[in-house]
């Protein structure tokens, strides 16, 4: 659909906050655990050169397919975590070229790359979705769906702000907590701003390439 025909949409970031509760409701232990493994391999990898660089983009994308199937209340498994391995060169191309773009924004001063960052944010989403698609088309696609609601997305992010700072009362233990619940949120904002993109076609079976 085209960017200049449709409609925004009301993000009704409140309740998408609720509903990311709701879904995880039950299913905690397995999100907590879930970012608790990827947490420790990714701060092993740290001391390994080149590796972090290696596996950045291959977990972000498995941490956003084993999200979406959290906030789509499908049959996530802590295995997801590693399925964007299936496409490692796509992931790692479009991580790297998100992080090349960001930091040439950042130069130019912080809102530019803040923008940049907020308007690229949805490629990995959208590539759990549509893992036939290139690094590049990816981010083209995040563009364009963010155009209109990169404001939204940026409060959405704020409201974290006051649960992050609780964490520190809890030694940083609550990061476990506060990870999946922004992710699943986050999953749901996806949602919403592709279905209002895609509305005839909104790829809800996020494993139809990568787990077949």
């Amino acid at each position: 659909m085209s960017t200049t025909s449709r409609e925004l949409i009301q993000i009704p970031q409140a309740a998408l906050m609720q509903e990311a509760k709701a879904s995880l409701s039950g299913r905690w232990g397995l999100a907590v655990s879930s970012f608790l493994v990827y947490f420790l391999i990714v701060a092993a990898s740290s001391f390994i050169p080149l590796v972090p660089i290696l596996i950045g983009g291959p977990f972000a994308l498995g941490i956003a397919i084993f999200s979406l199937k959290l906030g789509r209340e499908q049959d996530a498994q802590l295995g997801n975590i590693f399925d964007g391995f299936q496409n490692f060169g796509t992931a790692l191309a479009a991580n790297l070229l998100m992080g090349l773009l960001i930091g040439i924004g950042m130069l130019f001063l912080i809102v530019p790359g803040v923008i940049l960052a907020l308007g690229l944010s949805q490629t990995m989403w959208i590539l759990a979705d549509e893992p036939e698609l290139g690094p590049v088309d990816a981010l083209k696609k995040s563009w364009e769906m963010t155009k209109g609601y990169k404001m939204d997305l940026f409060i959405l992010g704020l409201r974290f702000i006051p649960w992050a700072l609780l964490c520190i009362l809890t030694l940083g233990i609550g990061i476990f907590w506060l990870m999946p619940y922004m992710q699943v949120t986050f999953s749901k904002f996806y949602d919403q701003i592709r279905a209002a993109h895609d509305p005839i076609e909104r790829g809800d079976d996020i494993t139809r390439h990568l787990v077949d």
